[in-house]
């Protein structure tokens, strides 16, 4: 019995340490890069409570908006980022840059999340979260600020 608890303080001990991992790697990853809608938008990590699935309900939830009931649209992990990531003909090197970076923040988003979905979140003035489950089953992923009018 004392070797289990002390191999579930160890697993819970590790937990953090992969949030930290994941929040750092976010952060490089994101270094220099904005969401661009209406305005210019940081990225920055977002790093949620275990859940059962990735739902808009969930999400307002571990945000605290359930009694306000913003609106909320689910939309698409790869239409999302396909917009972010495709090279067109007329861009410089600065936008092939960019999406290059995009591209990398990607595919760490694919290789340590599961479900990922994108979740606008209010109106106009917009939150976006694009999350996923972690390992230790946490909503895990990026959130920035959009302008749709």
């Amino acid at each position: 019995m004392q070797r289990r608890k002390n191999r579930r303080y160890l697993i819970e001990k590790e937990k953090p340490e992969d949030d930290s991992k994941f929040i750092k790697q976010i952060n490089e990853l994101s270094e220099n890069l904005f969401y661009i809608s209406e305005t210019d938008a940081e990225i920055r990590p977002f790093v949620g409570k275990k859940a059962e699935a990735v739902t808009g309900e969930e999400i307002l939830s571990q945000l605290g908006k359930v009694k306000e009931k913003p609106p909320i649209e689910e939309g698409e992990f790869f239409e999302l980022f396909g917009q972010l990531t495709e090279i067109q003909d007329w861009f410089g090197d600065e936008e092939k840059e960019t999406a290059e970076k995009f591209k990398k923040l990607k595919d760490y988003l694919e290789k340590n999340l599961k479900d990922i979905k994108v979740f606008k979140i209010g109106k106009i003035e917009l939150d976006l979260y694009v999350v996923g489950l972690g390992a230790g089953g946490k909503l895990m992923g990026i959130q920035t600020k959009a302008v749709e009018t």
